[in-house]
């Protein structure tokens, strides 16, 4: 089973999650853009993360035969933080690396003001670097922040078979679907999608334009989701066809919309930066 994670934070996970992940079926990632859990205060932090997901998190994935891919943007919860919307203005540099694959995330948390302005924005900066987007759907008052989102997508330049709505459930997937755009699915302990919720879904709906992914994170997560739900779909009677279409083929059709995205993993030496990741090691 070949696995490509669409959305992981692989900042907040150890080297021991590459290894088990590559032993899963894991060969490509992407990882998101997001909040740290503790508010940035300047947009100084923001730029040394950046940096990070495009320079030590593939250095770390490639030990591990994983190919890492990021998308950059400011995330909506911090877009209501005055002290980080100049983030804004600096992007496009960012969004010119040959690893980013997409805008994201990008979209709601609490349906702001602030938040409606660096979604529309965000989505223009796509649009201009000819990349996808990913959206972030909302937590709290999920089916509203959908439909908020569709609307703001659909006044920008970006086309909707160019965005992924992430984060959907049963309450939200009819509506993605009818928008046109992709549909991302958390599956996430206790918060989001599980297994057999995601079986389900996909029987109802079928794979076209599905992405599965762990989102895992600092929260309480699971790497290996991605794989549990392919054994889940195996065990309800989908085929290995239809696993791989999810799991693999799909990431890669909806991320190489980006026209970047390279899933060969070379020997790119052993330290980064002067670093290595084989502190104790053989």
């Amino acid at each position: 089973m070949r696995i490509f994670d669409p959305h992981i934070h692989m900042t907040s996970r150890t080297t021991d999650d590459y290894e088990a992940m590559y032993a899963a079926g894991v060969r490509a990632l992407v990882e998101p853009a997001f909040w740290l859990g503790q508010p940035r205060t300047s947009p100084s932090s923001f730029y040394d993360y950046f940096d990070a997901l495009l320079g030590w998190e593939p250095f770390r994935a490639a030990q591990y035969g994983i190919a890492h891919h990021c998308t950059i943007a400011l995330n909506p919860k911090e877009a209501n933080d005055p002290r980080c919307t100049p983030v804004l203005d600096q992007l496009p540099r960012y969004l010119v690396k040959d690893n980013v694959v997409a805008v994201g995330e990008i979209g709601y948390d609490s349906m702001t003001p602030a938040e409606d302005t660096a979604l529309a924005a965000q989505l223009q900066m796509a649009a201009d670097a000819e990349l996808p987007a990913l959206v972030h759907t909302p937590h709290r008052d999920k089916l509203a922040g959908l439909h908020r989102t569709i609307a703001v997508v659909g006044e920008s330049a970006l086309p909707p078979e160019r965005v992924l709505l992430d984060h959907l459930n049963e309450t939200t997937v009819e509506d993605a679907k009818q928008a046109g755009c992709w549909l991302g699915f958390s599956v996430y302990p206790d918060t989001k999608m599980d297994e057999d919720r995601m079986v389900a879904l996909l029987k109802e709906y079928g794979p076209e334009k599905v992405l599965v992914n762990s989102a895992a994170d600092w929260g309480r997560s699971d790497p290996l989701k991605t794989r549990k739900v392919g054994e889940a779909m195996l065990a309800a009677g989908f085929t290995e066809d239809e696993v791989d279409r999810v799991l693999w083929r799909n990431p890669v059709a909806f991320y190489g919309l980006s026209g970047r995205l390279d899933l060969e993993v070379t020997d790119i030496g052993a330290a980064h930066e002067g670093n290595s990741i084989l502190r104790g090691g053989e």
